[in-house]
């Protein structure tokens, strides 16, 4: 948004402050650090992985298919670099196995071929990388796992994708960031409540406030905050909206986990997904499909509402406790009647069109945003940093469909998801433990 000659000049020892130690913050902290950036600080209210990033969670799906070619090419970028000696012990290629269920809308089956055309002739995907789903039985053969009937079922197997070790790659690169001489302060000495401004003619943003009063100083200010961002920067809430998504999890003892082990990727469009057991935990995390929730609260500063995750995350709705049930009977059927455990509310930073938005502040110099993750940015981890860096060097945003955006964009109706958005306070939240 603010054009080169108007920014303060840049230079390999300027301080860059970044605010939000997540995807984009971790991503954005190593690309500086590995191109020789020497005074870069990392501010978060928590350790890392933080629990206020989308990120800190046992797994997130990796793939390439999109609707939109353009997300399709970076996601294949992202996945080389997954398969590299630095990320490749946080990324499992399990295969993705995509679906719809005969009570899927058509606006869900459409999306699902939309995003399979994005692949099935891409020449990265080598033949044989896609079949499609046919009977159960056919897809028994390959995954014994996969006990249930998927009566109905449509959709296909992509080879080439799988998920990554959420939490642990968040570990990963936090530490790699130190070790290039990243400072990392969290706690109260890292929860940025105040954007701090320069006393003058101009609008520059000199660094943040913390909660203990602390003042950290930089040339650039990056704001990294994910579904929480608008609550320190209010002018972007017209253009992020936090919804958020059911997680829970299952306990596997070894001999459990180790029958369920190299099972793929199941995402049932208008159901939900889940991942093999976790190698250390033997947790199988699964995830209700649907449009999400809000959590809009008035902000007396501006007289509007917002939406932003509350103070806890425990329980989930209990429709789609349903949805998570009804998953587990028609693909995992072995699973049913176990106690669903760890049972949390992910909160993502949205647009009305899935689009990020990595640009300056309008208004005001020195100040960036990383945001709008959509629910599809973790896979971006190794090159997320790349796109800020390229960013913040040129001075300005160069992708159009990332810079930042005038007016509302709150969308209700995204294509690739399913249902209906509902408030977070209008819904039954089931307990931390149930049983299916």
């Amino acid at each position: 948004m603010m054009p080169l000659e108007l920014q303060q000049s840049l230079t390999k020892e300027s301080s860059i402050l970044i605010v939000g130690a997540g995807v984009f913050g971790l991503s954005t902290a190593l690309h500086l650090a590995q191109d020789g950036f020497t005074n870069i600080k990392v501010l978060d209210r928590a350790t890392i992985p933080s629990p206020y990033s989308a990120g800190n969670d046992l797994n997130k799906i990796v793939r390439a298919e999109y609707e939109d070619p353009f997300y399709t090419e970076l996601a294949l970028d992202a996945i080389k670099q997954w398969q590299t000696p630095f990320w490749a012990p946080y990324y499992r290629e399990t295969g993705y196995l995509l679906a719809t269920s005969p009570n899927a809308p058509q606006k869900s089956r459409d999306s699902l071929q939309k995003s399979f055309s994005s692949i099935k002739d891409h020449p990265a995907f080598p033949p044989g990388s896609f079949s499609q789903i046919e009977t159960a039985e056919k897809t028994r053969k390959q995954f014994p796992m996969l006990q249930g009937k998927m009566d109905g079922w449509s959709g296909y197997l992509n080879r080439h994708a799988g998920y990554a070790r959420a939490a642990k790659a968040l570990e990963h690169a936090a530490k790699a960031c130190a070790e290039t001489g990243v400072k990392f302060v969290v706690g109260n000495s890292g929860y940025a409540v105040e954007l701090l401004y320069e006393a003058g003619a101009k609008k520059i943003c000199g660094g943040v406030k913390t909660a203990d009063g602390s003042i950290h100083k930089a040339t650039r200010t990056i704001l990294c905050l994910g579904a929480h961002i608008s609550t320190l920067l209010p002018a972007i809430a017209p253009q992020i909206t936090a919804k958020a998504w059911s997680v829970a999890h299952i306990q596997l003892n070894t001999t459990e986990a180790k029958a369920i082990k190299g099972c793929p990727v199941v995402n049932c469009r208008d159901l939900g997904f889940f991942f093999e057991p976790d190698p250390d935990t033997g947790l199988v995390k699964f995830s209700a499909n649907g449009a999400g929730y809000t959590n809009y609260i008035s902000q007396s500063e501006t007289g509007t509402t917002v939406s932003v995750p509350p103070n806890s995350n425990e329980g989930i709705p209990e429709e789609d406790e349903i949805l998570i049930k009804r998953l587990i009977g028609e693909a995992i059927p072995q699973l049913s009647g176990r106690d669903l455990i760890k049972k949390f509310i992910c909160w993502c930073s949205d647009t009305a069109d899935s689009e990020y938005i990595i640009d300056f502040a309008p208004g005001s110099e020195g100040l960036m945003v990383a945001a709008g993750d959509s629910g599809h940015a973790f896979k971006m981890l190794p090159v997320a940093g790349k796109w800020v860096k390229d960013a913040l060097l040129n001075g300005e945003q160069t992708t159009l469909r990332w810079r930042w955006k005038e007016g509302t964009s709150n969308g209700d109706d995204i294509s690739w998801r399913v249902g209906q958005l509902k408030d977070i306070k209008d819904v039954e939240i089931s307990g931390s433990t149930s049983c299916l």
